[in-house]
């Protein structure tokens, strides 16, 4: 992980427009490392998964809107992994795997989950949280679900279209953390 942070300051210091702020102004390695655990700005933990609250949230190469944009996305409610804080800028990396900046204000702490993109089979939505229960529905890779609650085994889900709701084990979601509870 600190090998792929040190990759990818180098990448932000090759990227940097002529009009970035001087380098003592922008994260280096050692500061994005140095902020792990707890966030410099806001004080939370850090890894942590958050939400997309645009359906038009760019992600940028670096912490301004001086850098170019490396993506657009165009889907709200999309989970993302928050790495880093600088500023108002959030370092966060998507399901698969890219990594960029983010304005703080494009990102909400609801918590929502995909279905684990690697699955070949998807993932089936349970009654109850037991691998016996009732299958309401059959999951494909990708699937965006709203986050209720999780045990650390199970989390409750819910679907917007069709409106479904019921519980899928925690491991075929990518956006919580294995043994991750959620209240």
């Amino acid at each position: 992980m600190k090998a792929a942070i040190a990759i990818f300051a180098a990448i932000l210091a090759m990227a940097q427009p002529a009009t970035a702020a001087p380098t003592s102004a922008k994260p280096d390695s050692a500061t994005i490392t140095a902020g792990r655990g707890i966030g410099r700005v806001t004080g939370l933990k850090l890894p942590r998964f958050v939400s997309l609250k645009s359906d038009n949230a760019r992600m940028r190469v670096g912490p301004s809107t001086d850098y170019p944009v490396r993506f657009v996305y165009m889907i709200a409610g999309l989970p993302l992994e928050l790495l880093e804080e600088w500023g108002n800028w959030r370092l966060v990396r998507d399901q698969d795997g890219s990594s960029g900046w983010m304005h703080a204000a494009l990102l909400s702490g609801h918590r929502t989950a995909v279905v684990a993109p690697w699955l070949k089979q998807g993932a089936n939505l349970r009654r109850t949280p037991a691998q016996n229960a009732e299958i309401t529905a059959l999951m494909q890779p990708g699937v965006l679900v709203k986050i209720s609650d999780c045990s650390g085994s199970w989390c409750r889900v819910a679907l917007q279209r069709p409106r479904l709701s019921g519980y899928v084990a925690q491991t075929k979601l990518w956006g919580v953390y294995p043994r991750e509870t959620i209240e």
